[in-house]
């Protein structure tokens, strides 16, 4: 294949990647439509209604729930199926490239990389902490940035720049991709602590009550911290330094990627301490748990929008807006 049929093959399949996101995040949404029909009748049949009233709601029931659960599996299958998919147009970015490299020489590249992370931890996670109630929250988040990244992040297929191209980046961003997606895993559980929370005993029969305790969902947001949290500390603290020593001859420069980051790291180490010294547990761990995931996400984005063009990550800085509209406009004109 050429370079030109890799770069089409990328496009094409992360266009696909968004119909099996969206139809996977349709059939989560019908998975929990079904269930809370489900249980919406059982006060109307443990009433004194007639009982062969009772026995057709029972039947009803039951092919609901066997409803739900087709429905739920059909999600996992195209969420599973969108996890391939988006990886071959990954590697159909780095294929396109000449030289071949990794697929991470832009924003564009790294948001489509992170985004996949994200997904395949979930899927790997998925039967050892019971985390259906998740699905619609992983899916819906994936398809919104997947969006955002193709309308106003999308760039050609290039080389990479002399800064990047060093074993180093793969290490660096490896690792700080793996982190990323335990972090935002970890900080939705922590939202939905607080919603699950203050919805306390009024959870009605909806996507809440579904949900774990608040126990668990505090459980399982301090696991995925805990292991994202040294991944985050040896890319950012380790790998990354050396990788800027070779680039540009320091090992710390204070860019504002720099600082960023490292800011990220002090809000996650702030966590863990609170967590294992002052026995820091819900609310409170929760809400620095979302400060720590709105720091990860300005540092991953936010800082190439206001910063890109002064920053010595210039490189991942997005387009400007008035490009981006011109693209738009051309794509439009030629379809």
């Amino acid at each position: 294949m050429t370079n030109t049929q890799w770069e089409q093959l990328s496009v094409q399949a992360i266009a696909v990647v968004a119909v099996v996101y969206f139809l996977a995040f349709l059939a989560h949404l019908v998975e929990w439509a079904a269930l809370r029909r489900t249980e919406a009748r059982v006060p109307v049949a443990a009433g004194g209604a007639d009982l062969g009233d009772v026995e057709a709601d029972g039947d009803d029931d039951e092919q609901r729930l066997q409803r739900a659960a087709v429905f739920g599996r059909f999600g996992v299958l195209l969420t599973v199926i969108g996890a391939v998919v988006q990886f071959v147009g990954l590697l159909g970015r780095g294929m396109a490239a000449d030289p071949n490299r990794v697929p991470w020489g832009n924003m564009y590249e790294f948001v489509l990389t992170g985004t996949w992370v994200v997904v395949v931890l979930y899927l790997l996670l998925f039967r050892k902490y019971h985390l259906a109630w998740l699905a619609p929250v992983v899916t819906g988040f994936t398809i919104s940035v997947l969006m955002l990244a193709q309308l106003s992040l999308y760039e050609e297929v290039a080389p990479l720049t002399e800064a990047l191209s060093s074993p180093w980046l793969v290490i660096h961003v490896v690792a700080a991709i793996i982190a990323t997606g335990a972090f935002t895993l970890g900080g939705m559980a922590s939202i939905l602590y607080l919603v699950k929370e203050r919805a306390g005993e009024q959870t009605g029969n909806g996507f809440i009550a579904r949900m774990p305790s608040p126990q668990a969902l505090d459980r399982l947001s301090y696991r995925l911290h805990a292991f994202g949290f040294p991944v985050w500390t040896f890319a950012v603290l380790i790998a990354g330094p050396i990788w800027a020593h070779y680039a540009w001859s320091r090992y710390w420069g204070w860019d504002a990627k720099e600082v960023w980051a490292f800011i990220t790291w002090v809000v996650y180490a702030a966590y863990l301490h609170a967590r294992a010294t002052a026995g820091w547990k819900g609310r409170n761990a929760a809400l620095i748990a979302i400060v720590g995931m709105a720091t990860l996400w300005f540092n991953f984005i936010g800082i190439n929008f206001f910063f890109g063009g002064s920053s010595q990550h210039s490189y991942a800085a997005p387009a400007s807006p008035a490009a981006v509209v011109e693209r738009v406009t051309a794509q439009a004109s030629s379809s």
